[in-house]
């Protein structure tokens, strides 16, 4: 029962509560639009009034006495409503653009905070959903239809107040109309919200159609399939525009009801007002006014109903976005003494060294029921070359996710230089990693601005080495504007091999004491493979260095070989001794060098032929 009235509740207030305080700070500017706003009905609930009192007074009485008072106080009633109505739209702009600003900005801070499970599990798609729509939503409702809401309520109250207390019978007659607009439009309106929620998934439904008809020119130019791609889209906007059209005749048919019953009102004013006119034309004239401008108010408060009902949901999407706790999080203390991502405190970051310990580590993904490691026990010294291997989705990168601490082990601990990872802030230890994925990636700007973000302080000669350490040299100079080259969005502008050495180098610009290559080579050809090979030889010296990956030949001389077989570590050792052991290291050896010759064999066959 008590959760039934909590629901009652909280559908009560639409779930305004919970945004409160990303608004409290505009408290003062909310209460001045509403004075602005609650001026500006007073005025609308006046008017009729004044209309009224201008016929009876200067054309029923015949006098002309108060003329001069009566345009002096008309012409300061339209300026203050005009300023008024100046004040409220320029706060309740002020105030949308504001909370807007707020709410994405807190949003994206936040996300800087969430752990790597929280982006494998949501798409990215849905995240700019909460982002992006649910705050323009929740913008558009505090700064206006929470604004507007109170606008009409107090307008409708305060018009009926006055229509009663000059003539209850008749207000009565024009009042039986409201709740039967009110009932017939809240009909139309359950309607109309199934078809606006139709419309809206059709919607994305296209903007996901278009996004890879773009996207995916490549694909579908390879495989000719332009005509069924280009059928899919019409077929979808086709659905658009029969669903947008059964809603206009929806809101067509509403419309039409809606001057009906205004003009219900209008007519029972003549047939009852009849009398009144003859004594009293300027209270008839004030009625037909009040009957003509309520009908909107109702239909816009009804409106506003379904408006508050949709806008729960983006409220919710929003706020459970935020109420999302990253499953890797500093503590307290550690944040008193370190700092967070926003405000580190580096004069307490001591130096790091670089020794990795794993012991008696079980782990288990969050949304995962089976243990990828069982009582996990290896020391991995400064400067040891770790390796890791197996067949794609084998899960590689397990180990390296445990040691950037990008994920948190179920049980047991990690060390770096000897205590627990979690007994310092992650900032400190990533600060001291560097890490180059199989998919690079880089953002838009420059090359120069890519590099950087690895050491924003670095030099032009740092930037120069890093550059000559990887083999990047060749590459940039044949770019026409070399380092200030635009890489464009996500680096799209350059190819895999010349994204991944720049990554590349990016890491290395941050001198990491870790450093992890998940993959690295896999996307670059042979002779670029050759050189960031070469390069790596050097690299890692000085360094601890766990290398994931699927070329073998790259990793025969590591320190340590770990075999992971699905999802388990199953070997380990230097590449003579699990070759001597012919176990799953020797297969994948073996199946790999079979391949690379197979392939060697028909290359040179082909190049045979082709003499």
């Amino acid at each position: 029962m008590a959760d039934k009235c909590a629901y009652a509740v909280h559908l009560k207030f639409f779930g305004l509560p919970k945004l409160w305080p990303y608004v409290r700070k505009y408290k003062g500017d909310i209460i001045r639009m509403a004075l602005y706003n609650l001026a500006v009905c007073g005025i609308m609930i006046l008017r009729p009034l004044v209309q009224r009192y201008a016929l009876n007074h200067f054309v029923g009485e015949g006098t002309l006495d108060t003329l001069p008072q009566f345009i002096v106080l008309f012409v300061a009633g339209i300026a203050l409503m005009t300023f008024c109505n100046y004040k409220t739209i320029s706060l309740s702009l002020s105030n949308e653009m504001r909370i807007l600003r707020d709410l994405r900005d807190k949003a994206f801070e936040h996300l800087q905070t969430l752990s790597f499970s929280y982006f494998n599990q949501n798409s990215v798609g849905y995240i700019h959903s909460r982002v992006m729509s649910d705050t323009s939503r929740i913008g558009d409702l505090f700064a206006w239809q929470v604004n507007d809401t109170a606008y009409f309520t107090v307008y409708i109250i305060g018009a009926v107040a006055v229509m009663l207390s000059i003539n209850p019978r008749l207000t009565a007659m024009i009042m039986i109309i409201i709740p039967a607009v009110g009932i017939i439009w809240s009909f139309f309106q359950k309607k109309l919200i199934r078809l606006n929620r139709e419309i809206r998934e059709i919607n994305a439904a296209i903007t996901g159609n278009f996004n890879e008809g773009i996207t995916g020119a490549k694909t579908i130019k390879s495989l000719v399939i332009e005509d069924i791609i280009d059928k899919d889209f019409v077929d979808t906007t086709q659905r658009m525009r029969a669903k947008s059209v059964e809603t206009a005749k929806h809101r067509g048919i509403f419309g039409a009801f809606s001057t009906f019953a205004t003009s219900l009102a209008l007519a029972i004013i003549l047939w009852k007002g009849g009398v009144i006119a003859k004594s009293e034309v300027g209270t008839f004239s004030m009625f037909m006014s009040y009957a003509q401008e309520l009908m909107e108010p109702v239909r816009w408060l009804i409106d506003t109903v379904a408006v508050f009902v949709q806008g729960q949901v983006n409220i919710e999407r929003y706020t459970r976005l935020m109420e999302t706790e990253p499953n890797v999080k500093d503590s307290e203390e550690i944040i008193a003494i370190y700092g967070d991502v926003f405000e580190p405190r580096k004069e307490n970051w001591e130096d790091i060294k670089g020794d990795i310990e794993f012991r008696h580590v079980d782990f288990k993904y969050p949304d995962g029921d089976e243990y990828i490691l069982k009582d996990f026990n290896l020391k991995i010294p400064f400067g040891t070359n770790l390796a890791i291997v197996g067949e794609t989705g084998a899960g590689k990168s397990t180990l390296a996710n445990l040691i950037c601490r990008f994920y948190e082990p179920t049980a047991g601990q990690v060390l770096i230089d000897g205590r627990d990872s979690r007994e310092r802030s992650q900032l400190w230890l990533h600060s001291a990693l560097g890490y180059v994925l199989q998919t690079p990636h880089l953002f838009s700007g420059t090359i120069k601005d890519n590099l950087l973000y690895g050491n924003v302080n670095a030099t032009d000669e740092e930037i120069d080495r890093a550059i000559d350490l990887v083999s990047a040299r060749a590459v940039i100079d044949k770019l026409d504007d070399g380092l200030m080259t635009d890489v464009g969005e996500g680096g799209d502008l350059l190819s895999t091999g010349e994204k991944q050495l720049i990554s590349f180098a990016r890491a290395i610009l941050a001198d990491p004491k870790i450093i992890v290559l998940d993959e690295a080579t896999a996307s670059v050809d042979t002779i670029t493979e050759q050189k960031i090979q070469a390069a790596i030889d050097t690299i890692i010296k000085g360094r601890t260095s766990i290398v994931i990956a699927h070329r073998l030949s790259t990793i025969r001389h590591a320190d340590i070989i770990l075999v992971v077989h699905e999802g388990k570590i199953v070997e380990q050792g230097r590449h003579e001794e699990l070759l001597a052991r012919k176990g799953v290291y020797w297969d994948l050896w073996t199946r790999q060098y079979e391949d690379e010759v197979t392939g060697a064999f028909f290359k040179e066959l082909s190049g045979e032929d082709n003499n």
